[in-house]
């Protein structure tokens, strides 16, 4: 689709080498010139989260545990479980090393990003703040106007930049311009008292799409698909529901949310966790190597590391791909330099900006270091991400690789012609569970074959996926609808290590369904109710979160034009944010057409919109993030002299019952 190739040049423009150089300098310099905060995180982050420094009289709606919860409900999620399958599915074990990296660092830019957010939130209304990257800019500008030149010079170069990428991605000169009179534009801006406000402007723009995007159809999409894949729940019907749930959560403002979120995120966390160490302590012994895997295979050539192999369903991958995919969806999974949690953690009650910053900080080890490294551990160790084939074709001469209809010599196009899918293995009959003496498929399932083509340039190998959509007649007879390849090359049966065709039929577990199937494959049950309940669960935290932080980016833009009006236009956000979900859901349901080859929404077309809100979130705080750096790592280091770098509390800590409530601020 033209659109499609639209949004996907976008994003390499967006997501290109340069912003991932640019987070991962960032996370060094903020990392070095915290004097590595992330100690401080750890131990002193941990006792303000317990309640030892909660003050029911300082600004602010919901207590320090209250906001770390909200801002890990955005976090802690589908993106843990979801979208760590998508790394290691595609990028392989080496995905997960660079995952670790972005964790690490990705702590100190929590840190920086919210100590900013909180020295410039506005407390006119003490129970209701807002914060946010974009009032950063917009107040700090107009406090300090010796920031606004390099400011504009920051955004300039960044217009700039992007117009020179978007030039060799689009083959045309257009970007470049518009870079260039964008960069005037910033310039110019720096001499007026309107600077911060424009920034801060295209910053909630950024916002708005990623909370539409990854903040909710992501979340939508992937529970319509669990839920459709185990229980053959209609994905409307999971619209529907979603739909209602989330809208009675947001409508009641952030005090609810914090109270949900806090009693959610704690409770599946952990359940959670001990599924996964179950599943792990019966792998225990697998464990160390998948460890050395996932370094060697994360790291280049000339450092001793390997790409992984080709093997089963895993096509491969080379070690720019594997670091890619891990970058990408550690950063969706924590958000780390995004400025979407600042937005949460500017609701906390507190008079001591730092504090907040080091709770913070808390955010990606729990996201990324604990809960990612647990799921690529469990789907590494069950051998679900290079598993085997369902099923197999035992004749070659009845399956055919046949010239696609539109095809031309142009741009040739291929597909499968196949006889009745056979019975599943005894061994993937026994994963699902399947009744006795059937044959073990699912009516709309995705499956894929695979056959040696042109080579893949991500994964510098010339194995591709043919994929199908699985259904059965009226006679009870299976088959796949195969969808089609675009190859150069005429594709042929993948050869196998003993010189034999491949003819397997490979299941396509997407996103959180791989998840779910790995955890089948150790205990046959337990993904499908596990991972279907931490699924629902963190979704709708994760969207009721992500609604949060839309709506103070709407607030940004009306907050000024009568307290009245911003609440209806809040109001009419919420009801089209609900809205989204059911629309969602629609749109993964497959499209049985008279061909019953159409897809009207896959996992890749899924990841392509999470990837533009991701990328123009990065593209818009990065620069911002800089700008500031100087004065929060002033207040994070006065902070710690003023305290004497002791842990002493001013008080002792309230039960766990009241600060997971909020009582203790009440």
């Amino acid at each position: 689709m033209a659109l499609n190739d639209f949004i996907n040049s976008i994003n390499g423009v967006l997501f290109s080498d340069y912003t991932v150089y640019a987070l991962l300098i960032t996370g060094f310099v903020f990392t070095f010139w915290s004097m590595f905060g992330q100690y401080r995180a750890l131990t002193h982050g941990v006792q303000v989260v317990r309640g030892k420094y909660d003050d029911k009289n300082a600004p602010g709606a919901i207590n320090h545990f209250q906001a770390l919860s909200a801002a890990l409900s955005a976090t802690v999620g589908l993106g843990n479980i979801a979208g760590v399958a998508l790394a290691v599915a595609l990028g392989g074990p080496g995905a997960i090393f660079w995952m670790w990296v972005i964790g690490i660092l990705g702590m100190s830019l929590k840190m920086t990003e919210v100590t900013q957010s909180m020295l410039y939130r506005n407390t006119d209304d003490p129970d209701n703040p807002h914060g946010g990257p974009m009032f950063v800019v917009k107040k700090g500008l107009a406090e300090s106007k010796s920031l606004r030149l390099p400011a504009g010079i920051a955004f300039a170069l960044v217009s700039i930049a992007l117009g020179w990428l978007g030039n060799d991605a689009f083959g045309s000169s257009i970007p470049l311009y518009i870079g260039i009179a964008l960069a005037v534009m910033f310039v110019g801006l720096a001499f007026t008292n309107i600077s911060g406000h424009v920034i801060g402007g295209i910053f909630v723009v950024t916002l708005v799409i990623s909370a539409i995007t990854g903040g909710n159809m992501f979340q939508a999409w992937n529970v319509a698909d669990i839920t459709f894949t185990y229980f053959q729940v209609p994905q409307i019907v999971t619209g529907i529901i979603l739909t209602v749930l989330v809208g009675m959560v947001i409508l009641g403002g952030i005090k609810r949310i914090g109270a949900v979120a806090g009693r959610i995120v704690p409770f599946m966390c952990a359940i959670y966790v001990i599924s996964a160490l179950l599943v792990l302590s019966m792998n225990i012994g697998e464990i160390p190597a998948m460890l050395g895997l996932i370094v060697k295979s994360g790291l280049p050539d000339m450092l001793g590391g390997s790409s992984a192999d080709a093997s089963g369903a895993f096509l491969g991958g080379t070690f720019g791909y594997a670091a890619m995919w891990g970058v990408k969806r550690a950063l969706f999974s924590s958000e780390a330099g995004q400025g979407s949690s600042p937005i949460a953690h500017s609701a906390a009650k507190t008079n001591e900006p730092v504090r907040e910053g080091v709770v913070a900080g808390l955010e990606p080890f729990i996201d990324t270091i604990v809960v990612c490294t647990l799921t690529a551990l469990v789907i590494l160790s069950t051998g679900a991400y290079n598993r085997d084939a369902e099923s197999e074709f035992l004749d070659a001469s009845t399956v055919s690789i046949v010239e696609a209809e539109g095809s031309t010599a142009e741009s040739p196009s291929w597909t499968l012609e196949t006889p009745a899918l056979p019975v599943m293995s005894a061994d993937a009959r026994r994963i699902r569970r399947s009744t006795e003496n059937t044959a073990g498929w699912r009516d709309g399932e995705v499956v894929f074959f695979i056959v040696a083509a042109d080579e893949d340039s991500n994964t510098g190998r010339n194995l591709r996926k043919i994929s199908g959509i699985v259904s059965r007649d009226d006679a009870d007879v299976w088959s796949a609808n195969w969808d089609t390849l675009d190859s150069l090359l005429v594709p042929a049966f993948r050869q196998k290590d003993d010189g034999t065709v491949d003819l397997g039929i490979y299941g396509d577990y997407a996103g959180a369904s791989m998840t779910a199937y790995a955890f089948d494959r150790q205990f046959p049950g337990l993904g499908k109710w596990l991972v279907s309940i931490a699924a629902w669960l963190f979704a709708l935290s994760t969207m009721i979160s992500w609604s949060y932080y839309g709506e103070q980016g709407i607030y940004y833009f009306v907050g000024n034009m009568g307290d009245k009006f911003a609440k209806n236009v809040a109001f009419i956000y919420k009801i089209i944010y609900a809205l989204l979900i059911l629309l969602t859901t629609m749109l993964a349901m497959p499209l049985f057409g008279p061909d019953k080859k159409a897809f009207i929404a896959t996992d890749h077309e899924l990841d392509m919109w999470t990837t533009l809100g991701l990328g123009v979130m990065l593209v818009a705080n990065i620069p911002i993030m800089w700008i500031f750096a100087a004065k929060s790592m002033k207040a994070y280091h006065e902070y710690f002299s003023r305290i004497g770098g002791s842990h002493d509390a001013p008080h002792d800590a309230p039960s766990i019952t009241d600060v997971v409530e909020g009582k203790d601020v009440e």
